[in-house]
């Protein structure tokens, strides 16, 4: 049996070559604040795979995605185990796009922190008078650059967000700019609507875009998991204050709460965490995870 490597490791995923395709393997591992913690959330992996799977079928009529199977049959024999089961996805090689995609239909987080000091959020100028966890008058496409593994990512403009892809797109950079904006805030609607009939706010969120051999637009990494976005219920929202969530807010506040612990969580937090991203799967999808 041949035996594979990955060629790279992120915060989460264990990427590896296939020659004519790659392999993404979720792992357990949690990050906070660009810091991969040492506790592993059990499942979360799995739960990962199988949530972007559900929305990289629910959005291949907006446009293409990176996925060719998350069935490890379709695999070489090594991956054929029991530890890559649920958590591993073949998909598409792509020139990846350099930048965090970020939509926010809700004003919350950063964005809040940024609206009061100076009424803006990445340089986007909001109403005046907004109150923290408010829907906006229409989602607004704030992206960032991607940091290597342990920096910050850097919120940008359009203009600054352009020059960037330039640098990797030459001739491209404007164009595939608004592209990724147009399909960001597209998909953000049609799922934020789907995801409020369910009973679940999708306050914001993040995506991660490449070019294939054709020159296309496609959309890869994860999407829409607890891990990149906000979920909040509906059952109980109100604006005015931050608004309980089924990501992973419950380690954000232990970390912010607890400096002093370093980066280790306790088994409650734990429990908590993973048990509000089986709710999300399973109120999101239908499906017993």
């Amino acid at each position: 049996m041949k035996e594979y490597k990955p060629f790279k490791s992120g915060k989460v995923r264990e990427i590896y070559d296939l020659d004519d395709s790659l392999v993404l393997v979720a792992t357990d591992r949690i990050s906070a604040f660009d810091h991969i913690l040492e506790n592993d959330i059990t499942d979360k992996g799995a739960i990962l795979t199988q949530m972007s799977k559900f929305w990289f079928d629910f959005t291949s009529d907006i446009l293409p995605n990176h996925v060719l199977s998350t069935d490890t049959a379709d695999l070489p024999e090594f991956f054929q185990k029991p530890e890559f089961q649920g958590r591993t996805t073949k998909c598409r090689k792509l020139r990846m796009i350099p930048m965090e995609c970020i939509v926010r239909g809700y004003i919350t987080g950063s964005g809040w922190e940024s609206y009061q000091e100076n009424g803006t959020v990445c340089g986007i100028k909001l109403p005046a008078g907004l109150q923290e966890s408010q829907q906006l008058p229409e989602p607004i496409f704030t992206p960032s650059t991607k940091a290597e593994l342990g920096d910050h990512d850097e919120n940008v403009t359009l203009e600054q967000g352009a020059a960037c892809v330039e640098k990797v797109f030459p001739g491209h950079g404007q164009e595939y700019v608004e592209k990724i904006r147009d399909y960001t805030i597209a998909i953000y609607k049609k799922c934020a609507e789907y995801a409020k009939s369910k009973g679940i706010i999708i306050a914001d969120t993040k995506f991660e875009f490449g070019v294939d051999e054709e020159g296309n637009i496609v959309i890869g990494d994860e999407m829409l998991t607890p891990d990149s976005s906000r979920f909040w219920p509906l059952e109980g929202y109100e604006a005015g204050h931050g608004q309980p969530s089924y990501d992973k807010q419950f380690v954000r506040d232990w970390l912010k709460a607890n400096p002093d612990k370093g980066y280790k969580l306790p088994q409650d937090i734990i429990d908590k965490t993973i048990a509000k991203y089986k709710e999300a799967y399973e109120v999101l999808t239908g499906k017993k995870f």
